[in-house]
C-alpha cells in the first residue's frame, strides 16, 4: 500500500516585545514612512536576552498541541529549519526533542535559510511517501535579532523574530502535498551570509564577523528575475497555472518584492499570504507564520491550494504546492 503525508496541525509563537519602526528612528538614520514605503514593515517581533530558537521552538510546538489535542507522544521525527541554532551543536530540534520527552524521535536541524521551511516539509513528504516515518514535527524557528548588526540600517530594519511548526502525517489516501521543486544559485551565495568558523569568502575578509550581511540590491533582483520562472516549473509539473491556485505563500521578505514576483508571474496580489508587516522577516519562519494568521482571520478554507515558495541565503529555494487539509 502506498503511503502518502497530509499536514494535520499547525502552530506558531513570537515573542511579546515589539519593535516599532519608530524604535529604529532613535537607532539609525531612517523613518517609519521610509521603511513602510520601501518594505511594508511596521514592527517585528524580539526575543529577551534570555529566549532562544529552542524556546520559541517549544512554545510553537505547544501551540499546536493546545489548537488541535494532538498526541505527539509518537512522532519520530524532528526536522528544523533554522540559521541562528542555540548551538552549533546539538541541533535545535535534539534540543526540543528532549524537551518533548519524545524518546523514540530521530533529530535532525537543517539550514536553508529562508527555504528552509519548504525544504523541511519536502523532506517530511519524502520520508513519510517513503515509509521510513509517519509522524513528523516540521519547525522554522528564528532569533534574528541575535545576529542582527543594528548599525547597518539597510538591514537592521528587516529582521524579526518568531516560530511556526506544522504536524505531517502519514495516511493512506487525500494526501496534502501535490508537487515540489527545490534548488539554489551558490554562485550568488555572496549576497547573503553569516559568518561562522571561516574569515574569509571568496578571497574576501568578511565583514561583520557574527552577523547578517546582505547585498539587498542583489538578492532582490535575483528573487525578482528568478522565483517567478521557479513558480511556473513548479505548477507546470502538474499541468496548473497560476490562475489555479487559491493562494501564494512566498517567504516573507520584503512587501515591494512580493509586489513585482506577483506581477511578473501573473498572480494576483490579493492571493499573497504574508507576515512581515507586523513581523518582519523572519527567515524559515515567515511562511508558517503566514498561514497562522490567515486561518487567525479565516481567510484560507479547507481544500485550499496553496503554493509556498521559500528562497534566500544559498541562494537556495523550495517550493511545495499543497491542499489545505487541518
Amino acid at each position: 500500500m502506498k503511503s502518502y503525508a497530509r499536514i494535520t496541525a499547525q502552530g506558531a509563537y513570537v515573542p511579546s516585545k515589539i519593535m516599532t519602526n519608530a524604535d529604529f528612528e532613535q537607532i539609525v538614520e531612517t523613518s517609519d514612512d521610509w521603511i513602510r514605503q520601501r518594505t511594508g514593515i511596521i514592527e517585528r517581533r524580539i526575543t529577551e536576552a534570555d529566549e532562544y530558537t529552542s524556546d520559541m521552538s517549544y512554545k510553537a510546538i505547544m501551540d499546536l498541541q493546545q489548537k488541535y489535542d494532538v498526541d505527539l507522544s509518537d512522532v519520530d521525527m524532528i526536522i528544523h529549519a533554522t540559521i541562528t541554532p542555540d548551538y552549533h551543536t546539538p541541533s535545535v530540534a535534539s534540543y526540543i526533542q528532549g524537551r518533548l520527552g519524545l524518546t523514540n524521535a530521530g533529530a535532525m536541524d537543517l539550514n536553508a535559510a529562508c527555504a528552509g521551511f519548504t525544504y523541511g516539509l519536502n523532506v517530511a513528504n519524502g520520508l513519510i511517501s517513503s515509509g521510513q516515518n509517519k509522524k513528523v514535527l516540521v519547525v522554522g524557528s528564528e532569533a534574528l535579532s541575535k545576529i542582527t548588526d543594528y548599525t547597518d540600517r539597510n538591514t537592521c530594519i528587516l529582521f524579526g523574530d518568531g516560530a511556526g511548526v506544522f504536524l505531517v502525517e502519514y495516511v493512506e489516501s487525500d494526501p496534502s502535498f501535490i508537487t515540489s521543486h527545490s534548488g539554489s544559485d551558490g554562485a550568488k551565495a555572496e549576497n547573503l551570509y553569516c559568518s561562522a568558523l571561516s574569515s574569509e569568502m571568496y578571497g574576501n575578509e568578511l565583514e561583520n564577523e557574527g552577523n547578517i550581511v546582505q547585498n539587498g540590491r542583489g538578492v532582490y533582483k535575483w528573487a525578482v528575475g528568478n522565483i517567478p520562472s521557479i513558480i511556473h516549473q513548479t505548477l507546470t509539473k502538474v499541468d496548473m497555472t497560476p490562475q489555479d491556485i487559491d493562494w501564494f505563500v512566498p517567504h516573507s521578505a520584503n512587501a515591494r518584492m512580493i509586489e513585482s514576483i506577483c506581477d511578473k508571474a501573473q498572480i494576483n496580489v490579493d492571493k499573497a499570504l504574508m507576515s512581515l508587516a507586523y513581523y518582519g522577516n523572519t527567515s524559515s519562519a515567515t511562511i508558517p507564520l503566514a498561514i497562522d494568521l490567515a486561518l487567525k482571520e479565516g481567510k484560507v478554507q479547507q481544500g485550499d491550494k496553496m503554493l509556498l515558495v521559500g528562497f534566500g541565503g544559498g541562494l537556495a529555494f523550495a517550493s511545495t504546492l499543497i491542499k489545505l487539509s487541518l
